[in-house]
């Protein structure tokens, strides 16, 4: 929102404020004023009249001028092409300071040049505003310029200064000027006038004029016919005030309509009388065709845009911009006003489609004031009498309603102060109201707030608190520390499992990964260990980035891929994040491994990442988070033998729960990810945090000697190498003292000339107790019975 000093002194006394004073209390009031400019810049200028004008004798386009600037007639060197003899003009005399730099006396080209005649856009005003003569040359001031004059500046109404205030997305009421003055009245304490203009476009003679809407974009719209005006120039203060807002001036007709909008934060337009047939307009949807609006560019308007017609043809683009076929010329004599209300989205949509914002469209899509449609009308009705000689007025016709209901809210001081911390007074409370036009009543301890029409943001107390807070000041508010429960600065459980795992995982070799959380519909479709109802995004960036992921691991395949493709063989990574769906998110551990875990050449040292290295990673993490291997078991896998060959992959049991997937990839899986024999596991993280952790128990190292004993024997294929261990260790008990420290397979055979139904398994038992030294019967005693019930519960075959 631009408004200037000379705006805002229209309607209060500001004359003792700086602009800085004025930026500074608008900003503390919760409005960023992003920018405080001049309308133009010159120190040193006087009005002076050209009494001679002749070609430079050593140039082909300068010109040698005699200028008089009152005391005195000084030589003057000028390159523009438009300086001629008669003429009245700014000279920038020796010392002067433009925007470009300093003036100073010289000789150009053999002629003594003391100064410089200027141009406008030297000065520093807006380009936008300046027609492409005032930009090509100098700026010719009227013939009754009083020469001699040093404040040309404020001769010509740019000795102004410019507020550029970003406005919060709830004060659209502020892209009003009058609502703007009000504000800024408000926030500086001081009383303001605004124009009277009520009822100024009440009555009228019988009028032909027929208005109505076909579409529901437009639910209100407003007409009126003007019989009579007169197009001129516009008066002084008109040009001046739409130049400090970027707007160049046209006409006064056509200025009225650009000033009322600005003063009011409606847009409305005027149409040339005898361009609209049988005076008629209605707004349509529907079209499917070009149109060159006024601006001269075609544009094709397409079925949802709301569209402004006579006769069934357009003349302008609904909330927009109006059409070239009926706009106001020199030749114009009488004008149709339109006035209406458009929805906000649709206006939106059809501006975003048709790359055309204009001052217009922006305020429609930003929210209008329900009542500007009507304040619109009366202001133009008013500046058009006053300005264009306006005659021959029609009454007003309206279709549809402006919707408004009286709004008013309620508080009170202790709610107010109990909101905000503060003590104010009931008095200082209704002063502010009374600053923004709310008419306070007071009714008991009760604050009866009545809205005005333009402050569609003010809801509820807490809309009256901020109100107060921002005008009396946020530095009265009180410097309190906040009400909080202390904690200890430490991880919770969970971040500590987490950490934990981190370290655990890298310490192995693996490197911790991060990978994109928005997957493909293909990896999406291929979730291991998924949880179900996946979360799709309504507007994806792109096909690849169109599902919340529900499995890490297809993601973490394309890591290694990615580096498989570049020649890296050895690729070893982890991923610990959360997966989502509609029912919740939780969080997942997956690993790939690929090639060697750890390898050293030199020592011929090699760890190769298979399946028995992932299991031990697994093995030795659950070791170290509390669950003890008593707890974990691992099942043929029937889970997910889509992804993972079916005969070299398990189910991770903790307990009687299936927690997670390990294995080799399925070959055909590997084709379609670019991979080859890697190794993967995916786990659910959160199951395993809520299984209840083994507590650490700390025993002194026994010092009496240990006995190890070797065993093998023929058993069926069938029978897990974990169920014969666990065998072996129930039954390792010598007077209810459990004297087995370590069970370890050593050797597995499974080739000829054992039949292909049975296994030879070879182990080795650590017998040890804690308080003496074990002798050889008991050693045999107990291995003994454990001979005794791997024989009787498996049916081994103990070899020799």
């Amino acid at each position: 929102m631009l408004i200037s000093r000379k705006w805002l002194s229209q309607y209060m006394d500001i004359s003792d404020l700086s602009i800085e004073e004025i930026a500074d209390r608008v900003t503390s009031a919760g409005f960023e004023v992003e920018n405080v400019y001049k309308l133009s810049q010159g120190t040193n200028l006087v009005i002076g009249h050209v009494e001679e004008c002749y070609d430079h004798p050593n140039s082909d386009h300068l010109h040698c001028t005699k200028v008089n600037i009152g005391s005195e007639i000084v030589p003057i060197v000028c390159g523009a092409p438009n300086v001629a003899a008669g003429q009245n003009v700014i000279v920038a005399l020796p010392g002067a300071k433009l925007p470009g730099g300093e003036i100073k006396e010289g000789v150009i080209r053999g002629e003594a040049s003391n100064g410089m005649i200027c141009s406008l856009l030297e000065l520093g005003v807006d380009p936008h505003t300046l027609s492409e003569e005032q930009k090509a040359g100098i700026e010719e001031l009227p013939a009754d310029a009083p020469v001699g004059d040093h404040d040309p500046l404020g001769y010509l109404g740019l000795d102004d200064e410019v507020l550029d205030i970003s406005l919060t997305p709830n004060r659209s009421d502020c892209m009003s000027a009058f609502n703007m003055a009000v504000e800024t009245g408000a926030i500086l304490d001081r009383p303001v006038t605004l124009p009277d203009y009520a009822h100024a476009a009440d009555g009228g003679k019988p009028t032909q004029l027929h208005v109505a809407s076909e579409t529901k974009i437009c639910p209100h719209f407003m007409g009126k016919v003007i019989g009579k005006i007169t197009i001129k120039e516009s008066p002084k203060w008109m040009k001046e005030l739409l130049s400090a807002s970027g707007v160049h001036s046209i006409n006064n007709v056509v200025d009225i309509s650009n000033i009322v909008m600005l003063e009011t934060g409606h847009p409305m337009h005027f149409y040339d009388k005898d361009a609209i047939k049988d005076q008629e307009i209605t707004v349509k949807d529907g079209f499917d065709t070009d149109y060159t609006a006024l601006d001269g560019v075609t544009y094709h308007l397409e079925p949802q845009d709301a569209v402004i017609t006579n006769q069934g043809k357009p003349i302008g683009i609904a909330g927009i911009m109006g059409g070239d076929d009926s706009k106001i010329l020199d030749t114009t004599s009488g004008l149709i006003i339109e006035c209406a209300n458009f929805n906000h989205v649709a206006i939106r949509n059809t501006s975003r489609r048709l790359n055309l914002n204009t001052d217009a469209s922006i305020r429609y899509q930003k929210g209008i004031e329900p009542l500007s449609c009507q304040k619109a009308m009366d202001r133009a009705v008013q500046l058009l009498k006053e300005y264009a000689d306006a005659d021959e007025i029609e009454e007003t016709v309206e279709y549809g309603s402006d919707g408004y209901r009286p709004k008013t809210v309620t508080c009170t001081l202790a709610d107010l102060n109990g909101r905000l911390g503060t003590d104010f007074t009931f008095e200082e409370v209704c002063d502010v109201f009374k600053r923004l036009r709310f008419e306070p009543e007071a009714n008991g301890d009760q604050i009866i707030c009545h809205i005005p029409s333009y402050r569609t943001d003010i809801e509820g107390k807490a809309d009256l608190s901020e109100e107060v807070i921002r005008l009396l000041g946020y530095d009265r508010l009180p410097s309190t520390l906040p009400l909080m429960e202390m904690t200890e600065g430490k991880l919770n459980p969970k971040q500590r499992m987490i950490r934990q795992t981190r370290e655990i995982f890298t310490a192995q070799g693996l490197q911790d990964c991060i990978t994109y959380t928005l997957v493909s519909t293909e990896k999406k479709d291929n979730a291991i260990l998924g949880i179900k109802d996946p979360i799709e995004l309504s507007i994806p960036i792109s096909e690849e980035r169109r599902w919340i992921r529900t499995s890490i691991l297809p993601s973490l395949l394309d890591v290694v891929a990615y580096n498989h493709a570049h020649s890296i063989k050895d690729v070893n990574v982890f991923e610990l994040s959360d997966v989502s769906a509609t029912c919740g998110a939780c969080t997942h551990l997956a690993f790939v491994l690929s090639g060697s875990l750890q390898s050293t050449r030199w020592l011929d040292y090699d760890v190769p990442a298979d399946f028995y290295t992932a299991k031990g990673i697994v093995e030795e993490w659950l070791d170290r988070i509390g669950i003890n291997a008593r707890m974990v078991s691992y099942v043929v896998n029937k889970k997910d033998t889509e992804h993972f060959h079916p005969y070299r992959s398990a189910e991770i049991h903790v307990g009687k729960k299936c927690v997670g997937l390990l294995g080799q990839i399925h070959p055909k899986y590997a084709k379609t990810t670019d991979t080859k024999d890697v190794i993967m596991a995916e786990i659910d993280f959160d199951a395993l945090f809520d299984v209840k952790k083994s507590k650490i128990k700390f025993k002194p190292v026994s010092k009496y000697q240990s006995v190890s004993r070797d065993i093998s024997f023929v058993i069926k294929r069938t029978v897990p190498a974990e169920d014969i261990i666990r065998e072996i260790r129930k039954n390792g008990k010598l007077n209810k003292e459990n004297i087995i420290r370590d069970v370890e397979i050593f050797d597995v055979y499974e080739k000829a000339p054992l039949p292909p139904t049975v296994k030879s398994v070879a182990l080795s038992i650590l017998f040890q107790a804690e308080n003496r030294t074990l002798k050889d019967q008991e050693v045999n005693d107990v291995f003994d019975q454990i001979v005794a019930a791997l024989e009787k519960k498996f049916q081994i075959e103990l070899r020799k």
